[in-house]
């Protein structure tokens, strides 16, 4: 047997049938009312005869007021109930797992469509991510609105179950909110939230113990986490390995790690270097991670070989691979893959050759191509990255014109 088409069993005794996983992506595939629409449920159709073991969705918003992108889905009630099980229903009559990455951007939500930004701590972002050339000091969240939050994931968490999502994803990295608790640079509080590791960590521990409540044992739950910010006075390798063994003790299905902010964003390559010997770009953290942890570990980043991934998994220092951008070019990678129809996934984006455009055109370039498979047409490696921007930007205007 192919050694990627092994199956696993996560603590909680759910089947996944391989091990590649489609990380989540940001689709940006809403309406304007941030509701799912037939594009976005025909591209997860098309996902689904993938052959992947399991499919994490882009960021769900759990908060109308804290949307990290214009067409994000957002889901805080059962208003959209039916488009959502419409949704989950896509991986029907497969073995594919369908999970909900569930998401509150806090200081990281988009200034041009966020009339506020709340955060653990009134700190701004310093550079680069979706600050202004000033940029807006978040104001700090209180006690209450805290504890709201987590009932809110909760929530959001219970009405995806029973839509007929198999699993749930707390995004916990990426510079979003769980990651800005988590973080000493971000989080300055002097409350039990803030401080000491413990206190940082009592929020995502919090937002866990919730969701479990609700949704029951034998439901799936993971995370998406840091192995470092990669900023100075940020959310360090040591930490995250404590937070791994926190979340372990406490029974979670699945850690996937990451890394990086929209300040540092090295999950998209910045600072890390893949090689032919190692080309996944948080190796090292997973083989430190592997001898701290037996929960299930899955890797995302840099990851574009039948070798590459074939070597990591039969390493044992982790057990699914996870592949996010290959998917918006090559949506049926994962046959593909074990059939040895391809071994190569390698992406090339065409760039405007402006630094601060280009940076963007890691998530909008692939957002356009994931829009053009739920169109039912096949990815354009030619797409121009001008006719690209203009129309994201466009795109802004229109919902930030909506907002006031």
């Amino acid at each position: 047997m192919h050694i990627l088409n092994k199956e696993i069993i996560l603590p909680n005794g759910s089947k996944i049938i391989n091990r590649i996983a489609k990380s989540a992506m940001s689709e940006n595939l809403s309406n304007k009312n941030n509701q799912p629409t037939s594009i976005l449920i025909n591209l997860y159709k098309k996902w689904a005869l993938s052959g992947s073991g399991l499919l994490i969705t882009g960021n769900i918003m759990i908060d109308s007021s804290a949307i990290g992108e214009p067409r994000n889905v957002i889901v805080e009630n059962r208003d959209n109930f039916k488009l959502l099980k419409e949704w989950a229903d896509t991986v029907k009559n497969t073995e594919t797992h369908l999970w909900a990455q569930i998401n509150h951007p806090g200081r990281q939500a988009m200034e041009q469509i966020n009339t506020v930004l709340k955060a653990p701590s009134a700190v701004p972002l310093k550079y680069g991510g979706r600050k202004k050339t000033s940029p807006k000091i978040p104001l700090e969240l209180k006690e209450n609105e805290i504890v709201d939050i987590i009932e809110s994931f909760a929530k959001t968490s219970l009405i995806l179950k029973e839509a007929g999502f198999t699993g749930i994803q707390i995004h916990g990295a990426h510079g979003y909110l769980v990651s800005q608790f988590l973080s000493p640079d971000s989080n300055i509080r002097k409350d039990k939230w803030g401080g000491s590791l413990e206190n940082r960590a009592r929020f995502v521990v919090e937002i866990y113990r919730e969701i479990r409540k609700k949704v029951g044992s034998k439901f799936p739950i993971g995370i998406k986490l840091n192995s470092t910010d990669f900023q100075k006075g940020g959310f360090s390798e040591e930490e995250s390995m404590e937070v791994v063994k926190i979340l372990s003790k406490e029974g979670i299905d699945l850690i996937e790690i990451s890394g990086g902010t929209y300040e540092v964003p090295a999950m998209m390559g910045k600072k890390m270097k893949s090689t032919k010997k190692r080309e996944a770009y948080f190796l090292d953290y997973i083989k430190k991670a592997r001898k701290i942890t037996a929960t299930p570990l899955l890797l995302t980043g840099g990851f574009r070989t039948s070798a590459g991934m074939e070597a990591a998994i039969a390493s044992n220092d982790l057990d699914i691979v996870g592949i996010a951008r290959p998917f918006a070019v090559f949506p049926n990678l994962v046959n593909d893959l074990i059939s040895k129809k391809q071994l190569n996934f390698a992406t090339n984006i065409k760039k405007t050759g402006v630094k601060g455009i280009d940076g963007s055109m890691n998530i909008i370039w692939y957002e356009a191509q994931l829009k053009r498979l739920g169109l039912g047409k096949d990815p354009n490696l030619k797409l121009n990255p001008w006719f690209v921007f203009f129309k994201y930007a466009l795109l802004i205007i229109k919902h930030k014109i909506r907002k006031k």
